[in-house]
């Protein structure tokens, strides 16, 4: 009994310690797939915004596609410090732990030896038997065999617990050396990024001091190219204002500034949000590479641009896809803009700007990840970008919470 209630202790005791060690690696594994995700990301926009080398790029545009990979480069370099300073903890504890080991496994180890010492001054069976029989009585005489039974046991324990000590601390220690190397390699890698993000910032820097002269003429250019887009926002707002009061007249309900939903609509619209941050992307294979809201351009910085979604870089060819399943309410071919999709899931609308080909017209049923059309590929840059948007009615939404680890 008392064996028991003493490992139920050491069991407790050991809980926190495990807790911690399971924790460790959980974060560990997030981490370590996070950097698989942005090595990939980073493979990616190598081969599709540094890989057109027959393309002349204007300056401006090489900064821009420089500041895409920096970005990137940077939460890489984020990641890899977050894990060396996770295995510096692990270290630390396992260096503490070991320490605390070898102290407990010295005591046991002195303890045992004075109890086999004094074992052996009375060893002999005339002198076990010599105990029991000057016993006053029965009761006493098993009480004398209880005792030695339990020293006995005790003997045992404590050599049981010499072999797992020990044995835990074989562990520790080779659990210490993989961590170390672990490190050593892990801090070679963050050296050898770091290097290529120092490279990186400084071309970047000499691209920008090119364009200073120019900065006005920039922010100009810039500004043209933000109003051209805002021009095709507000046609999409009025596309889809004018399909809500379309759904709202045929229910029979007076203006609004949400659809009126058929029980198909709803259902529909529920299993899109339902899907929330498991959409597929519009897109088998590409990188954002502008984010969702208002933000500073990356040359021009006193210029502001919007987005109301996001700019994905994708490879030449590339096809768009529908990220759920839908009808096509319109398709908006703007003067001096590529063809823009609208697909309407219920009371949410995804939108696929800058299409070069289109392969489905209006009141088509589309299913999720059907083609919609073939991407542009800018002539002169090589580039071949889609801009992705997702509104709730006409509320537009930040599609990096709504499509699978963007």
């Amino acid at each position: 009994m008392h064996r028991i209630r003493q490992c139920c202790v050491i069991f407790l005791l050991m809980l926190p310690i495990l807790g911690v060690a399971q924790s460790n690696a959980a974060r560990q594994k997030s981490l370590e797939s996070q950097k698989i995700r942005l090595q990939a990301e980073i493979k990616q926009i190598n081969n599709l915004l540094f890989n057109t080398t027959k393309k002349q790029k204007s300056v401006l545009s090489q900064v821009e596609d420089l500041n895409v990979k920096i970005s990137v480069r940077s939460d890489l370099v984020k990641i890899n410090d977050q894990q060396a300073n996770l295995l510096t903890r692990q270290i630390n504890v396992n260096q503490r732990n070991i320490t605390n080991l070898r102290k407990e496994l010295e005591t046991l180890k002195k303890d045992y030896a004075e109890m086999i010492q004094k074992s052996y001054k009375s060893k002999s069976s005339q002198n076990r038997l010599m105990f029991l029989f000057s016993s006053e009585g029965f009761l006493q005489a098993y009480k004398r065999i209880q005792y030695m039974k339990q020293y006995a046991d005790f003997r045992k324990s404590q050599g049981e617990k010499i072999a797992e000590k020990t044995k835990t601390l074989q562990s520790l220690n080779q659990d210490l050396l993989e961590q170390k190397a672990q490190k050593e390699v892990l801090v070679a890698e963050n050296r050898k990024v770091q290097e290529q993000l120092q490279q990186e910032r400084k071309s970047q820097q000499r691209l920008i001091q090119s364009l200073k002269s120019k900065s006005r003429s920039l922010a100009v250019e810039i500004r043209q190219k933000q109003q051209r887009a805002e021009a095709i926002d507000r046609e999409i707002d009025r596309l889809i204002r004018e399909a809500i009061a379309a759904s709202n007249k045929a229910a029979g309900k007076s203006s609004e500034n949400a659809f009126a939903l058929t029980p198909e609509a709803k259902l529909l619209a529920a299993n899109f949000m339902a899907n929330k941050g498991k959409l597929p992307w519009p897109v088998e294979k590409g990188i954002v590479i502008q984010r969702f809201g208002t933000q500073p351009h990356p040359v021009v910085k006193t210029t502001m641009i919007k987005s109301n979604g996001v700019t994905i870089a994708t490879a030449p060819k590339t096809e768009a896809r529908a990220v759920f399943e839908g009808e096509v309410m319109s398709i908006l071919s703007f003067k001096g803009s590529n063809p823009t999709v609208l697909i309407k899931h219920g009371n949410f609308i995804t939108t696929y700007k800058n299409l070069g080909k289109v392969y489905v017209k209006k009141g088509d049923k589309v299913k999720a990840k059907q083609t919609l059309g073939e991407i542009y590929t800018h002539p002169q840059t090589g580039k071949t970008t889609i801009q992705f948007s997702v509104f709730s009615n006409s509320t537009p939404q930040n599609p990096k919470g709504w499509i699978y680890r963007m």
